[in-house]
């Protein structure tokens, strides 16, 4: 009997603690079991900011910031790569897809030749390894940094899925782009030239491992 009490007692606390009291005020703040966020570090507008030594909280952007989307009149560029390349053009070099369907290859638009072709899995490697290793792994394992501290769900470029008969070059450019489960898309970041880039490299990272395995 007394460890009914008990448990009793427990419960009626724990559906308290969560559940809380409804229609009463309380002169300071309740106990929250699970913040979700309700608390957020912030300034607000015109107040002051001992984080600065001037202890302004307005602050300019900084130095050569252009916002997509905010250029000047006539201005098509964003650190002098051209707006379009952030989004918003159509067809396969912009989208992944052609029509209804992912498409396969690189786009027409790279103009690849054997020495574009290595500069751009140049520039795919150096891209990686800044936003993609990070997750992915250095050799497209997903073995990445993050995975050790508990991200779930990192694809593994190497499994038989992401191969390009099965996953093919436009869906992996469209995950890139919208993002994918616990990834976020890279849209806003990554020009689209250098998501295939990205893309060709994690091909050549597949070829890679395959020959090595023959």
């Amino acid at each position: 009997m007394r460890y009914f009490f008990l448990t009793y007692a427990l419960i009626a606390v724990l559906i308290v603690g969560i559940g809380g009291f409804r229609g009463q005020h309380f002169s300071k703040p309740p106990v929250q079991v699970f913040p979700d966020m309700d608390n957020q570090d912030k300034l607000k507008a015109q107040a002051p900011s001992t984080f600065f030594a001037d202890r302004q909280g307005g602050r300019l952007p900084v130095s050569e910031t252009q916002p997509l989307g905010f250029n000047e009149e006539g201005a098509r560029e964003i650190g002098g790569i051209p707006e379009l390349e952030f989004g918003g053009g159509t067809g396969y070099y912009y989208s992944g897809h052609v029509g209804d369907y992912y498409g396969a290859g690189m786009p027409e638009e790279l103009e690849l030749n054997p020495e574009k072709a290595e500069e751009l899995i140049r520039r795919g490697e150096e891209r990686y390894g800044i936003y993609c290793a990070v997750c992915h792994g250095s050799s497209g394992d997903g073995q990445g940094v993050t995975g050790r501290y508990g991200v779930p769900g990192i694809a593994n470029f190497h499994e038989i899925r992401f191969k390009p008969d099965g996953y093919p070059d436009g869906r992996m450019f469209e995950v890139i782009t919208l993002g994918k489960g616990m990834m976020s898309g890279y849209g806003a970041n990554i020009p689209v030239r250098d998501r295939w880039a990205i893309i060709a490299y994690v091909r050549t990272l597949q070829a890679a491992k395959e020959a090595a395995a023959q």
